[in-house]
């Protein structure tokens, strides 16, 4: 089983293609405003794409797909609270966000609360956001491991073609990221979404020629077993897709994702206003809609082929089946293109995250301690911690490996964990007079606390309970917020007596 040599000419293709699409963009990044926020002049519906682009990982691609195919469309409840959250972004933080010149998420904090709690933030998601990433880009693995094992084993262990597939795509991504800045990274972004939206496309519409009947065997077939049910209203804190924890939960996920995490804020300042980037982040949530829809479909697609042709060799996990069916179903070329349009989804979330975590690296941390620095040093630095942090994710990507959990929702789950204690702080801030450093720390420290106790305890067996991933963020910020206040009133910023200022006074120098 593999890829036809038409097949990989055609990845071959694309891989080149977007890379050197990406180098176009080289030449036009010499500042910090430019590298991390794209000069400020990319137009609204492209910094949309670029969200939806984002957010859409190697993982989204097989393991919804996945999901439809071992349960039912239940995920888009919590789809719906993710378009519930960017309501809520347009109205409480943006306003902030666009008051000055910011270049990171965390400097918001760094202005209302002081530098210490401007650290943590920026810290915790240096951190966070590596080992969630580590797991998106492990999932290239099992695609290109896949299409071409016929190719690599002959030469290689399947742990080193592990490696190196994750390598390629790494290394890759990181050439165009490394010299054009954000600039390449949401235009190669925009290219990326609509190749794999069509390859998606093609895969459906190949499955209804695959299937006898059409659409009308997979709907009455899928139907049947129940795979179109969305709602499921029973509450629950263990269930991860219910009404509530999809609804609720996905709206508190997503509120912290897009308005506190820097992958996504630094899209939406890179808008020229900020109506530009309500337009933005409002539309890529239609667009968010569709595309899960599609790739549910998908799953429910190939429940049904699977059903009637029942596969010689057992998938193992459920990531596997779209990329297996891509290899051992779809017809020559077409099959190339299926593959490239999962790797494109691959190098934009991964490009996303090398332009985000370098610019938090350098704004939130090296200009604290380098004030005085030239700007060509701070581009080399920028470059260099781009660099740095495209060896770190190609580390915790090949020991991501050893989990055995669905990589959606492992995922998932890494990145709820501090979502909670980050959005609880931003909450503070914006929503707050009252709030101070020392009792917004505390609060923090106690969301994460638990939520680590959350994701952890059942693997350490310290509960027998599983609370959802769905639910952490929820937990985490009612925490933060609360723990945050009550301790504000309790302890003052002694040490940091600047702050004890009014918010509104705060918010009109931001």
């Amino acid at each position: 089983m593999g890829l036809s040599t038409l097949d990989l000419f055609i990845v071959g293709l694309y891989l080149v293609g977007i890379t050197l699409f990406g180098l176009r963009f080289r030449n036009a990044e010499k500042s910090l405003k430019s590298y991390f926020l794209a000069d400020r002049s990319v137009p609204w519906w492209a910094i949309g794409l670029s969200i939806v682009s984002a957010e859409t990982s190697t993982l989204t691609i097989i393991s919804i797909p996945g999901l439809a195919y071992d349960t039912n469309f239940s995920f888009l409840q919590v789809v719906m609270g993710y378009m519930l959250a960017r309501i809520v972004i347009v109205l409480v933080f943006l306003p902030s966000y666009f008051k000055g010149e910011l270049f990171t998420a965390y400097q918001l904090i760094d202005r209302r609360f002081g530098k210490l709690l401007h650290r943590f933030t920026a810290g915790t998601f240096l951190v966070t956001r590596a080992v969630a990433e580590g797991v998106r880009v492990f999932a290239v693995s099992i695609v290109v491991n896949i299409a071409i094992e016929r190719y690599l084993l002959q030469y290689m262990s399947r742990e080193a073609s592990v490696i190196a597939s994750i390598g390629l795509v790494t290394l890759l991504t990181l050439i165009y990221t490394f010299e054009g800045g954000m600039t390449a990274v949401i235009w190669t972004d925009v290219v990326q979404m609509a190749i794999y939206i069509g390859g998606t496309l093609v895969g459906f519409f190949t499955l209804l020629h695959l299937v006898p009947g059409g659409w009308t065997t997979i709907h009455e077939t899928a139907s049947a077993a129940g795979k179109f049910q969305i709602f499921d209203f029973v509450p629950s804190l263990t269930k991860t897709f219910n009404f509530w924890a999809g609804v609720i939960g996905g709206t508190f996920l997503t509120t912290a994702s897009h308005g506190t995490d820097q992958l996504m804020v630094q899209r939406l300042l890179s808008a020229r206003n900020q109506r530009e980037s309500k337009l933005a982040l409002l539309s890529s949530g239609g667009a968010i809609l569709l595309q899960f829809s599609l790739f549910l479909l998908v799953g429910a697609a190939l429940f049904v082929f699977y059903k009637m042709y029942p596969p010689a060799v057992p998938f193992g996990r459920s990531d596997r089946i779209f990329p297996m069916f891509i290899v051992s179903q779809m017809p020559s070329g077409i099959s190339g293109l299926l593959i490239a349009a999962i790797l494109a989804a691959a190098m934009s979330n991964l490009s996303a995250a090398l332009n985000s975590l370098s610019s938090t690296t350098i704004i939130d941390f090296y200009l604290r301690i380098r004030p005085e620095a030239t700007e060509r040093q701070r581009m080399a630095m920028s470059r260099a911690a781009t660099i740095v942090w495209g060896l770190i994710l190609f580390g915790l990507a090949i020991v991501t490996q050893f989990g055995g959990q669905r990589v959606l929702e492992l995922g998932l789950s890494i990145a709820s964990v501090p979502y909670g204690g980050l959005l609880g702080v931003f909450l503070l801030g914006v929503l707050t007079k009252r709030a101070n450093q020392t009792g917004a720390l505390i609060g923090m420290v106690c969301g994460l606390l638990v939520n680590l106790f959350l994701f952890f305890g059942p693997r350490l067996h310290l509960m027998t309970t599983v609370v959802a991933w769905t639910w952490y963020v929820t937990i985490g910020t009612t925490l933060t917020f609360v723990v945050g206040y009550l301790a504000s009133l309790i302890f003052s910023d002694s040490g940091d007596p600047e702050r004890a200022v009014d918010d509104v006074a705060v918010h009109s120098n931001v």
